[in-house]
């Protein structure tokens, strides 16, 4: 009687290897099989559909120069001249 290690190792280097075989084959055969171009090119192509360009930003307005900028807690001069 076998070991179940020797069991699964002969499996594995028979039927197994035979089956995954046959899966891999068929699997690249699928994909190339022909007339599939235009559906591989509309999935690659699926993420730029609707794709808009989006209108840049307008840039934060300015502060209103209701400040000299003389007083000693004015906060308005230190968003400036980065």
């Amino acid at each position: 009687m076998h070991d179940t290690y020797s069991l699964m190792r002969e499996f594995a280097d028979s039927w197994a290897l035979l089956t995954l075989f046959v899966f891999f084959l068929g699997a690249f055969l699928w994909v190339w099989r022909p007339h599939s171009r235009a559906l591989h090119e509309d999935a690659a192509r699926s993420i730029f559909r609707e794709d808009v360009a989006a209108p840049l930003a307008a840039p934060p307005a300015l502060p209103k120069a209701a400040c000299d900028r003389q007083c000693a807690t004015c906060a308005c001069g230190k968003t400036e001249g980065f």
